[in-house]
């Protein structure tokens, strides 16, 4: 293509500029437009699915839900997370408005894991604190975000411009004044003017380079190439903490998370080769990656997620989270090798650097309104400096930050002409050498650098180095060659990898300590030295355009945390930070000998590396071409029918206008027909899709009851709905009518005796499904009756559960005799204190008879239930018996219910199991004498747990201490 003048640009306007059409650049867009503005969202890819959402979301990591979680605490969790180095009124943001924003998200239709009484399913991962969340249906959240943007009042007030790039936030007078970028299709020059602009393009995920070679298998998203943080520099804004890096565990050789928050709720956790666990921090931050590292490195390596242990129907719920909502392709890598959860532990690994405030602490400087030090720049997600911010943290600032930008309106002054022509020629530079070097050979080389001199453990002689490489890559970089619009998008990113490089590594000389674990480890000034650098490290770009830095004392904090104390005070201006001289190792005694003159040094070639991919597309070329079923019958008639309803979506259809879709011959119409219902929402959804239900084609049936699902949270409960979900649970497709008792259960349409009917369903996942939907209505006596009748392992399993949320609902209003484990029903008190009783001993006497169930599973979640509904005399001498059962799963259920019995009997039997050879059995023990904590001889029997050799036992105990 030929370079475009910079006459010849198109120009937008608008109120908002939103850069980035991810997870906090959507949520930035629709609270502009909810105030008033016109916004503008640009996305260099499409907003449909770009961002770190686009491939979905196992679960939120912080969700603060009130009677689960402070806010407080979580405030403190992360400022121990942090060493203390944080502004903790940004992690308060989070921390206080993260659950209005799950509850704004479920409002749009996504959808959070919630119990059987509709409460948020919260789980423990970590030691202290219940905050992770899990989002069953969380690979659909993207979708559901881009269905609120088209809207037909946000249309109104949100234009989204895909495949437009910006590379340059255009400042006049001090402040964001708009962008500069190109189309990355068509290659033309664009500049916005703005009131105000939001920069939410996420982390740096292409810093480092992956062991396994390949540019684009990072663990971030790879289109997040740093494009915000090099904007943000070269806007003049702060950026903060670019030295405490990004670096996490993952799946050995495949670019994805090992998952320990999914499946740590199962049962699954991270062991050395030997089996044990070993990590003795509590949160994920720097110091457990410095403990993973260390274990991989040691002769107790390699480090693997242990799953093998886990029951088949475990196994089974992971793969379908781990292979579906978290990664696609991951089923498909351990197919490869010939593994399976069920044979194979997982083994894992250590990921690349990158920068990011929401999973570390590398961003731009925020304050609690998303602001930046550049007036009207905003910064929000993975981009902005609020450390462990991750989804529900950039949701938050993206509100917050569309909400103050909102008060803007559109710049009327001049663009400034000289930041554009810059912008322009960084653009189409690439253009006037086409034959150059190629932008994946120009990158590979960069991205050795950083992982040679910048990785940790760093030292300030490879961090020098690191400085002069990248001095040197400004020629590479200048001279790499593009022919096409694509390959200029690529060719930038390197430009803002470069400067992310640098900023890296000019930071991580300046912060002469090490602090964060492996975050930043220098191996030259080993030791944490709070005197000197208990401060924020900010770097900005000074008029004269070199890197200067400044130490900002941290402030105080608005939640004590021990061990820290700031005190506030004046920040201390460091200005350049210079490489050291390592040109010669040790000290030279003979003068060198100089080159003679003209003769050149021998040129550095880009040669292409072992095991780089060719360059990738950002994302893949897409035609106009209608979404078709892989079985649909060829012919036009239902080709046009296809085109038809994908014109029709975007027209926001009510109901009437797809019912003849919805009834089509051709079985691939009918479901698109669904697949556009659900995408559009109109009035009356909900009875329609309860209708496909009945389709006579599986495929239809399917996607029907997968969108009744996805849809859940924004359905009205209204009596069509109920009758069709009714009529539905007759359907002869267990798919169908387990998906009904779910719908029915979640929106509270269905009762005792239509649920209690499903109990005897021939199909497995139905009869669970009914089990969880007689849990929701407190039906005691239907689930004590099916307890031992059921032929199903995992039925009876789930039963047990049940019943001990049904009993927990009791708690508080009876009082469990402690001599028998049967009992007469109460006469006295009120009625309802003695229905309450009847129902109580019911579920204990339910429980009982599920302890002698010919299944150790079943048995063991017969005393884990007891744990919560209360152990009476007679049982606590047979939970006591127990704790010598063959099974580990046995023993460790025994022990947590004893954690509700007698202590006098209690106490002395979980201290003999701290000598268990199980390491759950031994954690189970402590957990319940945790819960006798009042008496001497468990604090005593804690205190001996303290050296245990497995680190959660350790850590546990040392916690109820």
């Amino acid at each position: 293509m030929a370079v475009p003048a910079l006459a010849d640009a198109e120009e937008l306007t608008c109120d908002v500029l939103v850069i980035g059409g991810g997870t906090a650049g959507t949520m930035a867009a629709l609270t502009a437009a909810e105030h008033g503005a016109d916004v503008l969202l640009l996305e260099k890819a499409h907003v449909r699915h770009s961002g770190a959402l686009a491939m979905g979301m196992d679960g939120v990591n912080n969700a603060v839900i009130p009677g689960r979680a402070e806010p407080d605490d979580y405030v403190a969790e992360i400022t121990r997370a942090n060493d203390g180095i944080v502004d903790q009124s940004t992690v308060r943001q989070t921390a206080t408005r993260g659950f209005a924003m799950v509850q704004r998200l479920e409002s749009y239709g996504v959808k959070f894991e919630k119990d059987e009484h509709g409460d948020y399913a919260v789980r423990q991962v970590h030691r202290s604190g219940s905050y992770v969340l899990p989002m069953p249906e969380g690979k659909d959240v993207k979708k559901v975000l881009y269905r609120q943007l088209r809207r037909r009042e946000m249309r109104e007030r949100i234009r989204i411009e895909n495949r437009v790039m910006p590379v340059r936030v255009l400042t006049a007078r001090g402040r964001a004044v708009g962008a500069a970028g190109f189309n990355t299709r068509t290659g033309q020059f664009v500049q916005v003017r703005a009131g105000a602009v939001i920069l939410a393009t996420g982390a740096c995920g292409r810093l480092g380079l992956p062991a396994s070679g390949y540019l684009y298998g990072t663990y971030e998203n790879p289109t997040n190439a740093g494009d915000g943080y090099a904007m943000a520099y070269h806007a003049g804004a702060e950026l903060t903490g670019i030295e405490c890096f990004q670096i996490n565990p993952l799946i050995k050789d495949y670019n994805g998370p090992a998952c320990a928050y999914v499946a740590n709720p199962f049962g699954g956790y991270q062991v050395n080769r030997h089996g044990e666990r070993f990590v003795d921090s509590d949160y994920w931050s720097g110091q457990m990656m410095a403990e993973f590292a260390a274990e991989v490195a040691s002769d107790r390596g390699p480090v693997y997620l242990k799953l093998s242990h886990l029951p088949e129907e475990s196994v089974s719920a992971l793969e379908t989270i781990l292979h579906s909502t978290e990664r696609p392709t991951r089923g498909t890598f351990h197919s490869g090798r010939g593994h399976d959860y069920r044979t194979h532990d997982v083994e894992m690994h250590i990921s690349e650097i990158g920068l990011c405030g929401g999973h570390s602490a590398s961003g731009v400087r925020v304050d609690d309104h998303a602001r930046t030090t550049v007036p009207r720049l905003y910064a929000a997600g993975d981009l902005a400096c609020v450390p462990h911010n991750y989804m529900i943290g950039a949701f938050v600032f993206g509100d917050l930050a569309g909400a103050d930008a909102s008060r803007y309106t559109a710049y009327e002054g001049e663009l400034p002409t000289d930041q554009l022509r810059e912008a322009h020629e960084l653009i189409y530079r690439p253009l006037r050498n086409p034959d150059g070097p190629p932008q994946p050979q120009v990158e590979y080389k960069l991205r050795r650098f950083v992982n040679d001199y910048v990785a940790p453990p760093k030292s300030g002689a490879r961090l020098s180095l690191a400085l002069e490489a990248f001095e040197r890559m400004r020629a590479d970089i200048a001279a790499m060659g593009a022919r096409t619009p694509h390959e200029l998008m690529r060719c930038a990113e390197v430009t803002f990898i470069r400067d992310c490089a640098e900023m890296a590594a000019r930071s991580s000389l300046a912060r002469t300590e090490s602090r964060w674990g492996l975050y930043h480890d220098r191996l030259d000034h080993p030791r944490r030295d709070d005197a000197s650098w208990f401060h924020h490290l900010d770097l900005h770009k000074s008029p004269s355009g070199a890197m200067e830095f400044t130490a900002r004392p941290v402030a105080p904090y608005l939640v004590p945390v021990d061990g820290f104390d700031p005190v506030g005070g004046a920040p201390r201006h460091l200005g350049e930070v210079h490489a050291e001289d390592v040109a010669t190792a040790g000290s030279r005694d003979v003068a060198p000998v100089a080159t003679p003159a003209g003769v050149a040094e021998p040129a550095e070639v880009a040669e292409p590396a072992d095991g780089a991919e060719p360059a990738e597309g950002a994302e893949p070329e897409r035609t106009a071409t209608p979404r078709t079923s892989p079985t649909a019958p060829p012919g036009e008639q239902s080709s046009a029918r296809l085109l038809e309803l994908v014109a029709l979506a975007d027209e926001e259809p009510e109901l009437d206008a797809l019912r003849p879709y919805l009834t089509d011959p051709v079985p691939a119409v009918r479901r698109e027909a669904v697949a556009v219902l659900t995408e559009t929402l109109p009035p009356g959804t909900g009875p329609a899709l309860a209708a496909a239900l009945r389709d006579d084609a599986a495929e239809v049936r399917a996607a029907a009851a997968a969108s009744l699902r996805e849809l859940v949270e924004t359905l009205p409960p209204e009596p069509g709905l109920r009758d069709g979900l009714a009529a539905a649970l007759a359907e002869p497709d267990p798919v169908v009518r387990a998906a009904a008792l779910d719908v029915l259960r979640a929106l509270r349409l269905g009762d005792t005796g239509l649920f209690a009917a499903s109990l005897t369903d021939s199909d497995i996942a139905v009869r669970i499904e009914a089990v969880r939907a007689l849990v929701s209505v407190d039906a005691a006596e239907a689930l004590a009756g099916a307890a031992a009748a059921d032929p199903s392992r995992e039925v009876r399993v789930a039963i047990a559960k049940g019943l001990a949320t049904v009993g927990a609902e009791r708690l508080g209003a009876v009082a469990l005799p402690r001599e028998d484990d049967t009992v007469e029903a109460a006469t006295s008190g009120t009625g309802q204190i003695e229905t309450r009783q009847i129902e109580t001993h019911t579920i204990v006497n339910a429980l009982a008879g599920l302890l002698d169930d010919p299944d150790a599973l079943v048995r063991a979640a017969a005393y884990g239930a007891l744990g919560t509904t209360g152990c009476p005399g007679a049982l606590t001498a047979r939970a006591v018996a127990a704790l010598s059962e063959s099974a580990w799963q046995v023993r460790a259920g025994a022990a947590t219910a004893l954690s509700v019995a007698d202590p006098d009997v209690a106490v002395p039997a979980l201290a003999k199991a701290l000598a268990d050879s199980n390491a759950d059995v031994r954690k189970a023990a402590v957990l319940a004498l945790t819960r006798h904590g009042a008496s001497a001889e468990a604090r005593a029997a804690l205190a001996t747990a303290t050296t245990d050799s497995d680190a959660d036992v350790r850590a546990y105990a040392a916690r109820a201490l």
